[in-house]
């Protein structure tokens, strides 16, 4: 997740640090009301979405404004390139398409997406397959750029 909303390695560290403190500081708030996995979700969505608000505020960063060709060597954490083309474009998307994509990445059930994001899973669905749509019309437009 940290990955997706950040454009650097040092971002990413600062995020992931942090996501793990928060963790580390409200574990004895987990009450047992949903599964483990979804309480980290949420926490880390919430401490991404707090960090990148900080950051837009003091460095006027908009991540959502990146170029789709941007060839920055920090975006090329995989070395697979279609891979690493799959995450530039998810950075194009809204924060909570970004944290819906992922969550469907990972395999998590749609009603488990809608407990993390407070929604429910239909409505989960019917975002998914808009953002599967959005993300192959980003792609195949980049395809058509470099032929």
């Amino acid at each position: 997740m940290c990955r997706l909303y950040t454009n650097s390695q040092a971002d990413f560290e600062d995020y992931y640090q942090e996501v793990c403190l928060q963790i580390w500081r409200s574990r004895d708030n987990y009450q047992g009301k949903s599964e483990w996995s979804t309480w980290v979700y949420r926490l880390s969505l919430n401490v991404c979405l707090t960090q990148l608000k900080q950051d837009q505020k003091t460095r006027k960063v908009i991540v959502t404004e990146l170029p789709l060709n941007e060839s920055v060597e920090d975006q090329q954490v995989y070395s697979d390139e279609d891979l690493n083309e799959l995450y530039v474009a998810i950075k194009k998307l809204s924060e909570i398409d970004r944290t819906i994509i992922l969550l469907y990445l990972e395999k998590k059930p749609y009603k488990e997406v809608a407990t993390i994001l407070d929604s429910n899973a239909k409505n989960i669905a019917v975002r998914v397959q808009r953002i599967k749509s959005r993300l192959k019309d980003l792609l195949e437009n980049k395809i058509e750029i470099y032929k």
